[in-house]
């Protein structure tokens, strides 16, 4: 590398800069600090006069490191890489000292003090310009297939738009279904159409598109690599379910005896068994055997769901198992998770069985829920007389969640 020559350009920025600080002094004050060959000043240094006057310094003067101290570098730092280029100095030996928003738009009252601050962040952008080194693009081979974390609405979106691109897709959904919280819900702002009708057709769509490959009732355990070259472990859960034998008859779960599982889709408001589908029109339709109140498992007995099974599928001896998978690009659309509004006691949720969550309310509302759409008290099974609706529970709360949500 050659030795630093460095040129500093100061922008008025019309009166946003120069109606503050004396632009003129800054400059003199530059063009002293070390390594510096050059500081100019100009009304609008972005401007085609301006960028000449750099490109101008670079052929003249061989000034390879350049500062430009003016507006925020969101503005125009590609402006000005574009020009180095142009002028045969790599675009990287750039550097910004953003003395407008950081300094004239929030010190307007007080130009001197301004203007030492100014002085400071050019100090500060040439001493680091001074150790710039250039970066050149580089070409790297990148696998032709993405990863989507979360199957629900957005991740299957992306699925599919990423599939229908032409590229192969891993779509890794931790639930036994694809659908995530929109297969919950009962309609859908702003139309108020059926949110299974919507969301169910993109649900068959993904599962039977040859792009995307199905990995539900799987969790990502570990990522390694970079950009375009990515190995991802996958966890395979027991399901204790042959799925490649299994046609979805829905039989086991029928004749399963342990009928009193609070059905973690319902949001506890209905019961499952021990063997399962996650929802009706789940995706793809396979059930999943739930160890922790299967029988055979909490007891070493029934075993009914395999005596019944017309296929054959039910393994209990299955185990967790990882599959490793190379990507070039992870989408992560991993939801939402509701705050727990025990966390706020004085609404009562938790002991008032009367209060609900919102996402309670949706399984209430849905024809496909525990009460089949009808609005129900947990505590009696009545209808409600009055209801009282609150919302943003805990959101911009310094003690629970500090954002709106």
């Amino acid at each position: 590398m050659s030795e630093p020559r460095i040129g500093v350009y100061i922008c008025h920025c019309g009166k946003n800069i120069a109606g503050v600080i004396d632009v003129s002094k800054l400059v003199e004050y530059a063009s002293k600090l070390p390594g510096v060959v050059v500081a100019r000043e100009y009304p609008y240094m972005c401007s085609s006069p301006g960028q000449e006057l750099v490109a101008k310094d670079i052929r003249e003067l061989g000034v390879n490191r350049v500062v430009i101290a003016a507006c925020s570098p969101k503005m125009h730092e590609q402006t000005f890489q574009k020009v180095l280029e142009k002028a045969g100095v790599n675009p990287h030996l750039l550097e910004f000292a953003n003395i407008r928003e950081h300094v004239t738009w929030v010190h307007s009252s007080e130009p001197e003090k301004a203007l030492e601050k100014a002085k400071a962040l050019v100090a500060g952008a040439v001493a680091k310009a001074a150790l710039l080194e250039p970066i050149e693009p580089e070409r790297v081979s990148v696998k032709g297939a993405a990863l989507v974390v979360g199957g629900g609405i957005a991740g299957i979106r992306a699925a599919l738009d990423i599939a229908n691109a032409g590229f192969k897709v891993y779509l890794v959904e931790k639930q036994p279904s694809i659908g995530g919280h929109m297969a919950k819900l009962d309609k859908t702002f702003p139309t108020l159409d059926c949110s299974q009708c919507i969301l169910t057709p993109l649900m068959v769509e993904a599962a039977s598109h040859p792009n995307i490959e199905l990995m539900t009732y799987s969790e990502v355990e570990s990522v390694e690599g970079y950009v375009g070259n990515f190995k991802v472990k996958v966890r395979r859960k027991a399901a204790y379910v042959d799925w490649d034998k299994c046609v979805g008859c829905g039989l086991c779960a029928e004749k399963c005896p342990v009928k009193k599982v609070p059905d973690e889709f319902n949001e506890g408001l209905g019961y499952r068994t021990a063997i399962y589908f996650q929802f009706p029109q789940a995706v793809p339709r396979r059930p999943v055997i739930d160890s922790e109140h299967c029988l055979y498992f909490t007891k070493g007995v029934c075993r009914v769901c395999e005596k019944v099974c017309p296929a054959g599928a039910i393994d209990f001896s299955q185990e967790d198992r990882i599959e490793e998978i190379e990507v070039g690009a992870i989408v992560v659309a991993t939801g939402f998770k509701l705050l727990d509004p025990r966390e706020v006691p004085e609404y009562g949720y938790g002991r008032f069985r009367n209060v609900i969550t919102g996402l309670e309310l949706e399984r209430l509302s849905s024809g496909g829920g525990p009460t089949a759409g009808k609005i129900l008290r947990p505590s009696d099974g009545e209808p409600p007389k009055r209801v009282a609706i609150l919302l943003c529970v805990g959101s911009r709360d310094e003690k629970h969640l500090p954002y709106c949500c």
